[in-house]
């Protein structure tokens, strides 16, 4: 095999996985402009070496994001990538280029441009017919995605039904689902406190969450889209500036940064002002793209057999620097899980100072090879978490150590233990771990948990140091004086917190199973087994096999359930909150009306419903012992069908055999 032969084949390799990680693993390994110039470096080789060519290449294909569960739907109009670059010289050779070959044509001095936002997210696709949505399907492999329809629904900025009047019968709109900077902050703070693994970026954040199975979830997150292209044969008018004004109009989230131009220094001046205006913006972007306005000159100007030759994408660079390694510190959460934590010489990145970033575990230090003191570049571009992406080993000191990842908790000095089958290692000392037993105290008074205002991060360390609170019962036993005693806690913040302990009292049972921090026990979870389990006194008593049988716990939830309460300082705490008044059981009108009926049925709902609305049915079929889905399948056991259910969907039921009822059918199946 010749060197060219095999660093073609190197390349295809490392281009597959980085798709793979990227598109089914959300979880990309590299930057896209380290991905984009590997790709560039086989294009290269495969155009010089048409000898070596292969119909699986890379280069052949665009990025699949299809994820099993979800309805495959062939796009009527392939998605298509657009062709790429980080050179403003190359953007302006392409307006070069389209004057070239329809300005002198056309009787123009300058085809006219249209400059748009690159939104950093995931692409999507909306079907409307009759002014009301009737499909939403991702990207996909480019030519079929996966009906998301029931998720997208979720989203408050998508029309559900258009405004204004002029729209086409049927057609079709292209935009950017995302997650704003604020949600995602909010989405990882969660996450990092809940010690659950953050998302890199806004982008990996909203794919992942529009692929999730539960649209209530989808529904919290927050999730928001942007539109920038309309395809129809019944187009309000003939080039794609005004149809995306009139898009605007329907009711459609149009950027208020497209721009139409007419020449190359209005480009450059466009490229210009928005790398510096998209730093305030209050979604991700990762740069910008140009369109030919007319569409009979894009018809013209027609596609390659990957991306249409009428558009352009400018890239932005990923904002790096270069800053020293102070040193590595290794912190315990809640969990017991240790995490090594680059603290570094001050740095400012993307308008931030940038002092730590997190290495995650010991598999990412030993990959990156650092040593003591080095010098190491640190990149946020579309990411708002500082992320260490390369040493510079040629500025590393002789004498350097390679950092190594501790032995031992850096607490309490307890030998750590790997978790099988994971990389991180953790500290078992539950009981007498300083950070853990406080995470589980922040933890505890949660927004999402107990809700007890007035303990932060810092209040829960100081009451714990004072020996007030040393586990989460002792919340209830909190006097004001034993709080005003405390340095920066006044008369208000007590009167606060006690408030809080007291109102905590009223939070439902499933949130405080959450609160307990049982491992492997999250928001949903939690929900799961307080519905499957009713009382606190059930779950204490419950087998394995009793828990496994509850929708969607497995066995290493139900494990790690039963090792919870196996320790009797747990139980000890469980009845001190029962007697504190906290509640341990479901309420009455949430445990009534619970039966197996619908037990190991699969159910869809679709369209608009009189009786009662899709949030109370989705609720009656899972007290039903039914479950949910998005998407008609072969596993499907029934449709619930209103008014309007789309035609899409009453095909495949019909193809697949799938029965469809009404709602007065479904209430009088359940005994209503």
């Amino acid at each position: 095999m010749s060197s060219v032969e095999q660093r073609i084949y190197e390349l295809r390799e490392q281009l597959d996985r980085h798709n793979h990680a990227y598109y089914v693993n959300n979880a990309p390994e590299i930057s896209d402009y380290e991905y984009d110039m590997l790709m560039k470096e086989l294009e290269k080789l495969e155009t010089e070496n048409p000898e070596f060519d292969d119909p699986l290449s890379p280069t052949h294909r665009v990025g699949s994001d299809i994820t099993k569960g979800f309805e495959q739907v062939v796009h009527q109009h392939p998605m298509l990538s657009l062709g790429n670059t980080y050179s403003v010289e190359e953007v302006d050779d392409w307006v070069r280029r389209c004057n070239d070959l329809l300005g002198n044509s056309s009787g123009l001095k300058s085809v006219p441009i249209v400059g748009e936002m690159k939104f950093d997210g995931t692409s999507i696709s909306l079907i409307y017919e009759k002014g009301r949505l009737v499909r939403a399907v991702t990207r996909g492999d480019g030519e079929k995605g996966d009906d998301v329809t029931e998720n997208v629904k979720t989203i408050r900025s998508i029309p559900l039904k258009l405004r204004g009047e002029g729209y086409p019968d049927k057609f079709e709109i292209r935009g950017e689902i995302v997650l704003p900077w604020k949600a995602f902050d909010r989405l990882n703070e969660e996450r990092a406190f809940n010690e659950e693994p953050l998302f890199a970026n806004p982008r990996n954040a909203a794919a992942g969450t529009l692929k999730m199975q539960n649209s209530s979830i989808v529904s919290r997150r927050g999730l928001d889209a942007y539109f920038y292209y309309l395809i129809s044969d019944q187009l309000p008018c003939d080039n794609h500036y005004d149809n995306m004004l009139r898009a605007k109009e329907w009711g459609f989230k149009v950027s208020s940064l497209m721009t139409l131009m007419n020449s190359i220094e209005e480009v450059d001046e466009f490229i210009r002002r928005l790398d510096i205006e998209r730093k305030e913006l209050p979604v991700a972007t990762d740069g910008l793209v140009f369109k030919v306005n007319n569409l009979r000159q894009q018809l013209n100007l027609g596609y390659t057999s990957k991306s249409p030759r009428w558009a352009i994408a400018y890239k932005f660079a990923a904002e790096r620097a270069l800053t020293r390694l102070r040193f590595v510190s290794f912190e315990v959460g809640r969990m017991g899980i240790v995490t090594p934590v680059a603290n570094l010489e001050p740095v400012l990145l993307s308008g931030t100072i940038v002092k730590r970033a997190s290495l995650h575990n010991e598999d990412i230090v030993k990959t990156l090879g650092i040593h003591e003191h080095d010098m190491l570049y640190v990149e946020k571009g579309g990411e708002i978490i500082p992320k260490i992406t390369g040493v510079d080993t040629a500025a590393r000191e002789n004498d350097a150590a390679p950092v190594r990842f501790v032995t031992l908790c850096p607490d309490c000095g307890t030998a750590l233990i790997r978790i099988p089958g994971e990389a991180a290692w953790q500290c078992p000392n539950k009981y007498g771990c300083r950070p853990q037993l406080i995470g589980r105290l922040e933890h505890f008074v949660g927004r999402h948990a107990m809700d007890i205002e007035g303990v932060g991060e810092e209040n829960a360390a100081l009451l714990y140091d004072a020996g007030l609170v040393k586990d989460i019962a002792d919340f209830y036993t909190l006097k004001a004086s034993d709080l005003e005693a405390l340095e920066r806690v006044g008369p208000r913040t007590a009167q606060r917190i006690l408030e809080g302990v007291e109102a905590s009292k009223s939070v439902p049972f499933d949130r405080v199973v959450y609160s307990l921090s049982i491992p492997f026990v999250g928001e949903t979870v939690a929900r799961k087994l307080a519905r499957g389990v009713g009382d606190i006194d059930t779950l204490l008593a419950m087998s394995r096999e009793e828990l496994v049988a509850i929708d969607d716990i497995g066995p290493k939830i139900a494990d790690a359930v039963i090792e919870y309460f196996c320790v009797h300082s747990n139980r000890t705490i469980v009845e001190r909150l029962r007697e504190a008044g906290v509640q341990m059981e479901m309420p009455e009108e949430d445990k009534s009306g619970h039966s197996d009926i619908l037990a190991g049925k699969t159910i869809v709902i679709s369209g608009v419903f009189s009786l009662h609305s899709r949030e109370e049915y989705k609720e009656m079929i899972e007290k039903n012992g039914g479950k949910n889905s998005g998407s008609i399948s072969k596993k499907t056991s029934f449709v619930l069908a209103g008014d309007n259910m789309g035609p899409a969907k009453l095909e495949k039921a019909r193809s697949l055999g799938v029965p469809v009822i009404d709602e007065s059918a479904f209430l009088e199946m359940i005994g209503k």
